[in-house]
């Protein structure tokens, strides 16, 4: 392979040509001339992918000194891939197109930086191909690289993957962050057609419809069936983690000289600020129940309407698993994924080390999402019994699987001892709480319960971080402060309430009745 790369030299070309256009080649009558003809630099390339011979030549040069430091730049760069024959192959192609270009010959330095990164060596690459390479070379944890590449297969591809990475600017990164806020106006306003289709498909009463009543409901049925189904906007906090994928992903060809600017890091969008948790007052239920609108996003219940789910799902299997989250507050992935040999029941104490979390539909098994997230909590008499009564059902459904029970070590499972599927407990917790008329909230909301309960028991922020294993303490009070606060009033109002008055609030006498 060197000698191949090594076979060349510069020599002389004749260029005239006949009045045919063609090259006279040896019928030309200059050629006994000394110094007829122009310098030309000739280098054997590697082979083609189909095994031909491809040779570079480049004539024109005004001195054999011009042409001599073309020919050492073409053997540097071959010199490059070494005996790597697909790097090899890679540098012939790159070299037979700058010959086909007639284009100056690239310096080997940055041939060599894009060799090493395994990107095209024109310089031509896109903003797609870059984010393949750079998401193949993650070396991030599984759920983190899965939110990388839904971000680029769903938003950033689609809008920026056939632009030149070299030539990505701030006006094109911002038209596209603007484009999703056009495309959430659009969202809405057929989400909007779509629910009052379907009101024009309800029947007025019940009872068969008369014909006439029959044949346009049956017009409205049709028009509801070709519309778009429900979508969900893109709210501004996943576009801010769209920005920081997009900006980590320049970095990086930042980091491998491939570019020296990053306009993603300077497009401008609205505040994506973590929604505040509010309690389901009797005002927000009430309003909730006539019109079905939530006055957050994050929406918690009160300790009245905790019991009232913790009763009505009593005699769940899962019992447990709610229990332990609204008291203690673990997250969901870390819920399926506890293991009995972490839990210390007589010490009342429970480590997490491990959880669950979903790749698609499949179950990955993984890490704490952080060095924070992992870390042992205390539990309260009432959840140690709670957990002893479900080891018991457990040890009893072992018994009935037999020989099908799998033995995975996990404290909440299926049936026959298999991994509990993390949609399959947020579906069991939605059922539950709607037969018991609750108001809604996520599974992932119970978990913001656990710090209302630490509050009212007397614990501070401080008390709220360590329990729910936050980063910072900061993270726990921009979440929970305003949380906490309506707390307090409702508490203060109950306190209040409990003193009987002959006067309301200082204002004067109460009226007497007529």
């Amino acid at each position: 392979m060197a000698t191949t790369r090594r076979a060349g030299g510069i020599g002389k070309r004749c260029e005239c040509r006949g009045e045919d256009g063609k090259l006279l080649g040896k019928a030309c009558p200059q050629l006994t001339k000394k110094n007829h003809g122009a310098v030309q630099l000739r280098q054997e390339l590697p082979l083609d992918a189909d095994g031909n011979r491809r040779p570079f030549r480049r004539t024109g040069y005004a001195t054999v000194k011009d042409a001599q430091a073309d020919l050492d730049k073409l053997r540097a760069i071959l010199d490059l891939p070494g005996d790597d024959e697909d790097a090899a192959r890679r540098v012939g192609d790159l070299l037979a197109d700058v010959m086909k270009r007639r284009a100056p010959i690239p310096d080997a330095a940055e041939v060599s930086r894009r060799l090493g990164v395994g990107v095209p060596l024109d310089g031509a690459m896109t903003v797609g191909e870059w984010l393949d390479t750079w998401l193949a070379s993650k070396k991030t944890k599984k759920k983190t690289t899965g939110g990388y590449e839904s971000h680029i297969r769903v938003h950033i591809r689609p809008a920026l993957g056939h632009l030149r990475l070299d030539r990505l600017n701030v006006g094109q990164c911002q038209e596209f962050f603007d484009s999703i806020d056009e495309a959430n106006e659009v969202i809405r306003a057929e989400n909007q057609a779509r629910r009052e289709q379907e009101a024009r498909c309800t029947r007025g009463r019940a009872g068969a419809p008369k014909a006439t009543e029959r044949a346009q409901l049956e017009a409205e049925r049709a028009k509801l069936a070709d519309m778009k189904p429900y979508r969900r906007v893109t709210g501004p906090a996943t576009k801010q983690r769209i920005r920081a994928t997009l900006r980590t992903a320049l970095n990086g060809a930042i980091r491998r000289q491939l570019i020296t600017f990053n306009p993603a890091a300077h497009v401008e969008l609205a505040s994506g600020k973590r929604p505040k948790a509010v309690l389901w007052a009797d005002q927000h239920v009430a309003r909730w129940r006539e019109t079905g609108e939530q006055p957050s996003a994050v929406m918690v219940w009160t300790p009245a309407q905790l019991g009232e789910f913790l009763d009505a799902a009593a005699g769940d299997r899962l019992y447990a698993f709610f229990h332990l989250i609204a008291f203690r507050g673990l997250r969901r992935g870390e819920g399926v994924g506890q293991d009995w040999v972490n839990v210390d029941l007589d010490g009342q104490s429970l480590t997490v080390a491990k959880e669950i979390v979903v790749d698609g539909w499949a179950l990955v098994e993984d890490e704490p999402k952080t060095d924070g997230s992992a870390g042992t909590i205390g539990l309260d008499r009432a959840t140690v019994q709670a957990l002893r009564e479900h080891r018991a059902r457990q040890m009893q459904e072992k018994e009935t699987a037999g020989e099908k029970w799998v033995e995975t070590g996990k404290v909440f499972t299926t049936e026959l001892g298999e991994w509990l599927h993390p949609d399959v407990v947020s579906k069991t917790f939605r059922r539950l709480y709607e037969s018991a008329g609750l108001p809604p909230i996520n599974l992932r909301d119970l978990r913001h319960c656990a710090a209302t309960l630490i509050h009212a028991g007397g614990g501070d922020l401080h008390a709220i971080k360590e329990t729910l294993r936050h980063s910072t303490i900061k993270l726990a009070s921009d979440t929970y402060t305003s949380l906490l606060r309506e707390v307090d009033l409702e508490i203060a109002e109950k306190a209040a309430a409990v003193v009987p008055r002959g006067r309301r609030g200082g204002a004067g006498p109460v009226p007497s009745e007529a």
